[in-house]
């Protein structure tokens, strides 16, 4: 299969950076919208992408840019859950079946906060230390001076050992945090969504 690679600045797409509630809808619009241009290019006519099942229980916006660029979502119209495709995925040998769920970096900084390529790498860089420190399913909320980590419930003690928070705090307050704190409410999708 073909790799093309569409380069597309999301921080130039008008109104992404100032991070709105439709932030989702502008991104995709502008991103789909050079994806169809790029495979028309090449002959194609039909786009896919990947969402399924579970994205309908979340605010997802980018779904009405997707279908007014009537771009397919063969796994949501399969009715397939996150879960469904780990199970297939696992029973076709992927090496991929047991990989954490993962969004665009920007849905780590709460609506109306501007997004900037600092934040962006900050939160990035974050997420790779606790990824380095062998947390599996995570997110780091971008909170200006603040670090708020998000981890699965089955983490939370190895988390609170009095090494690893210390080792935690070194490692974001390296990368530019003030202050570094574990939501004790544990890693929820979309969590930055909630009003």
């Amino acid at each position: 299969v073909e790799h093309v690679v569409v380069d597309v600045d999301q921080l130039a797409i008008p109104g992404f950076a100032e991070n709105p509630p439709d932030r989702c809808y502008l991104c995709k619009k502008a991103l789909f919208t050079a994806f169809s241009e790029a495979a028309a290019l090449r002959g194609f006519d039909i786009l896919t992408e990947g969402s399924n099942a579970d994205d309908l229980n979340d605010y997802r916006p980018g779904m009405k840019a997707l279908a007014e660029l009537n771009i397919k979502s063969p796994l949501l119209d399969a009715g397939l859950t996150k879960d469904d495709i780990r199970s297939l995925s696992r029973k076709l040998n992927l090496p991929t079946w047991d990989k954490p769920a993962y969004a665009c970096l920007a849905t780590r900084i709460p609506c109306g906060d501007e997004i900037t390529i600092d934040k962006l790498a900050m939160i990035e860089k974050a997420e790779e230390a606790l990824t380095d420190l062998e947390f599996r399913q995570l997110r780091v909320r971008h909170h200006g001076e603040l670090a708020r980590i998000e981890i699965e419930r089955s983490e939370m003690d190895r988390m609170l050992n009095t090494d690893m928070m210390a080792e935690v705090s070194r490692r974001l307050k390296a990368i530019g945090f003030r202050y570094v704190t574990l939501d004790l409410g544990g890693y929820q999708r979309g969590n930055t969504n909630r009003k």
